[in-house]
């Protein structure tokens, strides 16, 4: 459907303006009045990662005014595979910042805006209030929930974009107009049902294709061009190279946009997709005592865990160190003696029959999440001697072996 454009067009053109976007302006559906638009409009980028890297790029390149930024991480070296927009200079240093400097040296024309903070329900309206077009390159559900609700509270339209593996998926959210992203996924899934690029991988290219359509969307916004993704999902297989498009249409009773919305101030979206407080990591002891809360399992800490595999070597001691993570996590890196049964044995059952009762049980992951869920069904059945390693793999690399890679 043809939307009006969403942005004025701006004071007239300069000369090096019109030197530097001459073949937009050779585009009759953009013109001189289109990329005054553009050189006027504001674009607020969520995350300046693998998503929205090539959307800076091409946001800069394409002449928009002012492009936001908000993202609190560092750049880390397992970025560079697909983060384009950071180097190998970059690593440590903020995300926001790396990626103003390379959008300067695109294009010195343009405004970039850092927003050093994790986006959350207590700043979202007034950093997205100061933007025409938010362009949602988040990498995690909870993110996602809080920009649409966000941009539906504000009247904003989102380009939504997500990936994974070698799959992506694009859209454009904007109640009034079309469906929000609740509409059409009025629940997340529950916690690590889905994983994440981070524990299955994806492929680099794949972000600079969904993300070029994401600016590509933004673009016809902001000049009221063409016929924009509203009520439309975009779904690419880069294994196929195939393109569908699926019809999606607006909820009556969505809770946010629909005829009589529940949902009318942004909530805990941490709480409401089921993520594990900061909290609950803190709230085991050191030394293998019971976690509080009544989980049914202890945590050790990664220096713990070095002791007791050393005491194991040396015949002194007898424990199971269970590996929870899929294949290719462990092929980045692993922890030396760990027997490799996945998340979903533990789930079914399965894993509970394999492992032989009176040999205590040491489970882990990347992070401690997964395994925890592992440790907790275990000790569902009735097993006293399970554990968990607090911080998973990556705690395991910064205590004990700094050597090994991270991911």
């Amino acid at each position: 459907m043809a939307i009006p454009p969403l942005v004025a067009p701006g004071p007239a053109l300069t000369a090096p303006q019109k030197a530097r976007y001459a073949r937009h302006i050779l585009l009759p559906q953009i013109g001189l009045e289109g990329q005054r638009r553009l050189v006027n409009a504001r674009v607020l980028v969520v995350g300046a990662g693998g998503l929205g890297s090539p959307a800076l790029l091409y946001l800069a390149a394409a002449g928009v005014g002012t492009i936001g930024v908000v993202d609190d991480d560092v750049v880390d070296a397992s970025n560079l595979q697909r983060q384009v927009v950071h180097g190998v200079a970059d690593v440590g240093r903020l995300k926001t910042e790396s990626a103003a400097e390379t959008v300067a040296g695109i294009n010195p024309l343009v405004t970039v805006v850092r927003h050093d903070v994790r986006l959350t329900s207590a700043n979202a309206l007034e950093i997205l209030a100061d933007y025409d077009v938010v362009l949602d390159g988040a990498d995690n559900f909870a993110t996602r929930y809080l920009v649409n609700d966000a941009c539906v509270l504000l009247g904003l339209p989102h380009v939504w974009g997500s990936i994974y593996r070698f799959d992506g998926q694009v859209s454009v959210w904007f109640a009034g107009v079309g469906p929000c992203y609740r509409c059409v996924f009025p629940d997340p899934p529950p916690p690590d049902a889905v994983p994440s690029c981070a524990t299955g991988g994806v492929l680099g290219v794949l972000c600079a294709a969904i993300g070029s359509v994401q600016v590509a969307e933004a673009i016809k916004l902001i000049t009221g061009q063409g016929d924009p993704l509203v009520g439309r999902l975009l779904v690419h297989d880069s294994l196929r190279q195939t393109w569908d498009s699926l019809t999606v249409r607006a909820d009556p009773a969505c809770r946010v946009c629909g005829e009589s919305p529940t949902v009318t101030t942004l909530v805990d979206y941490d709480e409401f997709c089921g993520m594990p407080g900061a909290s609950d990591a803190a709230s085991a002891t050191a030394g293998g005592v019971d976690v509080t809360g009544g989980t049914g399992f202890a945590e050790v800490t990664a220096v713990e865990l070095a002791s007791m595999l050393a005491a194991r070597d040396r015949g002194e001691a007898e424990f199971e160190l269970v590996d929870v993570r899929e294949p290719g996590e462990r092929e980045v890196v692993s922890i030396p003696g760990a027997r490799a049964i996945h998340l979903e044995e533990f789930r079914s059952g399965a894993a509970a029959a394999a492992l032989p009762r009176g040999i205590p049980v040491v489970l882990h992951c990347k992070s401690g999440v997964r395994s925890a869920e592992a440790a907790g069904l275990l000790a569902a059945t009735g097993r006293q001697d399970v554990s968990n390693l607090a911080g998973g793999v990556l705690a395991w690399v910064r205590d004990v072996d700094p050597s090994l890679p991270t991911y």
